[in-house]
């Protein structure tokens, strides 16, 4: 294939093969529903903050959300029902392409499911199958106003009923806070405690529905289009079958569910700035300023030049994660590394990719007819929709160890685009144990891109990175340094996102100019890195030398950014949405 052909998503061009036929027609549906709405109702509706009810009518029409988010086990012999995240990562980009509303009403359905499908409650299973069918979308009331999403503490109280309480377990009294599609959600997921036990014992998850009279719904937090819901119980009363776990299986399924369902963030956020680049790079090479199109000054170019691979890059990386997160089971969890790594990594260089291209069209970006103000407002949500990029990147460091220094061998993981329900995301187990997860070789992959001059050169600054933790490794006291400790995550995360992103141009054969300007960008990050650890008050002499002997500067290659800069020319005008 060539560099460019299919690496952007364009719907005017889009065509998912890999993909069984309702699969196909599905996401052809929705694109083609949002191109027959048109730009301008498009952006009107996220202007004057519309609740995304018509977006749901054609969920529920067209069973969207049915097919997609349906494991077999539930779809009632249905074949085309199933849990695939191949086409769930596909219909999340589709979806963050045209906007992060249509985007977050089905990712909080996701969450909202989570508790559902990993519990042994028939009843309850039974009942989201219906409701899915029906059109109605979900609710996960995981965090708080006062914990935030701190499953260590919750205010969501449930009291054991009283003898003549008849049919009623508990009652439920308390609020939750930043609740995506708290407002109409057939079932809601709620995360709460019994005050009478100790301990994680008193964990309970159990469903609850907005529309009953001891359900309150006070506000919406934003204002927007997105519904992101204060919702508080009194009262409310919870039966036998509304308990989908309790103990310490209530907290397991909280953080199991974030493990399925904040993926997407990854894939909402490539499709944002996907739609952002092709008005930027259309807008810019048509504007003239001082007599020459915007495009001709050299700081432009690598604006978008960087801009681009940093993007085809984030699709590399997401798309690698999805074979491994497939593929994954109790002894295969190296998608516990990948998933925060979708979650922090890639949203953070889709906020940094709007941003270099904010930076181009400058004052444009803010114009009310253009999906770009609307990226440029929320591309930054996605990286704190999970608390923050420093709770994924502490996540991160748990593995650094086996990672870089105790490697295991696996089978090898192929692309996964079959249409297979992914079975073992209701039963990943555990969620201890993070430190003793094995991965394979990281350095093969590098090795087997010994042409490619910065994949070489990152490579050196990798190994450089075990040399640090073998000779100058943070003590006792910078381990408890959480500022300097996530300096060290990044640089961490910066070999794992390049051993990823080259395993996916293994396999799709992504050309070897986009490589190489890809790490050319991973070179100065690095560096980025280890500039700023040498600056840290507690960083000491052996890492501050290692710091400065760590810095590299990229292969520069003249005549491969002129290659890559007609690839990114070469989409002005490929995409304008239907007015």
């Amino acid at each position: 294939m060539t560099d460019q052909a299919g690496l952007l998503f364009n719907p005017n061009t889009y065509d998912p093969k890999d993909f069984d036929p309702e699969t196909r027609r599905l996401l052809r549906a929705t694109i083609d529903w949002f191109e027959n709405r048109g730009k301008r109702r498009l952006l009107q509706d996220d202007l004057e903050a519309e609740w995304v009810s018509d977006f749901l009518d054609f969920v529920r029409d067209e069973k969207l959300f049915a097919t997609f988010q349906t494991p077999a086990e539930c779809a009632g012999g249905d074949p085309n029902r199933r849990w695939d995240a191949a086409r769930n990562a596909a219909l999340s980009e589709i979806l963050g392409f045209y906007g992060l509303a249509y985007w977050y009403a089905w990712q909080v359905t996701i969450l909202g499911l989570g508790p559902i499908w990993m519990s042994d409650n028939t009843l309850a299973k039974e009942r989201a199958a219906r409701e899915l069918s029906d059109g109605g979308v979900m609710a996960f009331g995981l965090s708080e106003r006062e914990h935030g999403a701190d499953v260590y503490s919750t205010d969501m109280l449930l009291t054991p009923a009283s003898a003549d309480d008849s049919a009623v377990a508990f009652r439920a009294t308390g609020e939750k806070y930043y609740i995506g599609n708290g407002n109409v959600a057939g079932m809601v997921s709620v995360f709460g405690r019994r005050p009478d036990v100790d301990g994680p014992d008193g964990y309970v998850f159990f469903v609850a529905d907005s529309s009953h009279p001891a359900y309150h719904l006070v506000d919406n937090v934003l204002r927007g289009q997105m519904y992101v819901s204060t919702f508080r119980l009194e009262n409310y009363p919870v039966r036998d079958e509304d308990i989908l776990h309790t103990g310490v299986q209530a907290f397991e399924a909280a953080l199991n569910t974030v493990n399925v369902g904040k993926f997407n963030l990854c894939t909402g956020s490539i499709g944002m700035t996907e739609h952002a680049f092709y008005e930027a790079i259309t807008h810019a090479h048509n504007r003239i300023l001082y007599g020459n199109p915007v495009t001709d000054f050299a700081h432009v170019r690598a604006a978008f030049v960087d801009a681009y691979a940093r993007m085809i890059a984030m699709k590399q990386f997401s798309a690698r994660s999805v074979d491994y997160f497939r593929s994954a089971g109790l002894d295969d969890r190296r998608y516990l590394l990948f998933n925060p790594m979708t979650k922090s990594k890639v949203t953070s260089e889709g906020e940094r990719v709007v941003g270099m291209l904010h930076d181009v069209i400058a004052a444009k970006g803010y114009e009310k007819n253009t999906y770009f103000r609307e990226a440029a407002q929320y591309i930054g949500t996605l990286p704190k929709l999970e608390g923050t990029v420093h709770v994924n990147v502490g996540l991160v460091l748990k593995f650094m160890p086996n990672y870089l220094f105790d490697p295991a061998d696996y089978p090898e993981v192929g692309t996964r685009r079959d249409a297979a329900d992914d079975e073992f995301f209701w039963n990943q187990g555990p969620t201890r144990g993070a430190a003793k997860v094995r991965f394979h070789d990281w350095t093969k992959v590098y090795e087997r891109f010994g042409d490619v001059p910065n994949v070489v050169r990152f490579y050196e600054q990798a190994k450089a990175l075990k040399e640090l933790l073998t000779t100058a490794a943070p003590d006792a006291a910078q381990q408890k340094d959480l500022d300097f400790m996530l300096n060290v995550g990044h640089l961490f995360s910066l070999v794992v996102y390049g051993q990823l992103i080259l395993e996916q141009a293994e396999n799709t054969g992504l050309g070897l100019d986009l490589v190489d300007q890809i790490f050319d960008f991973q070179v100065r990050d690095f560096s980025g890195y280890a500039v700023a650890l040498h600056g840290k008050s507690s960083s000491t002499q052996a890492q501050q030398d290692w710091a400065l002997g760590a810095i590299r500067k990229p292969v520069v290659d003249e005549q491969r950014f002129a290659r890559v800069w007609e690839q990114v020319v070469a989409y002005d005008g490929a995409y304008e949405m239907t007015p």
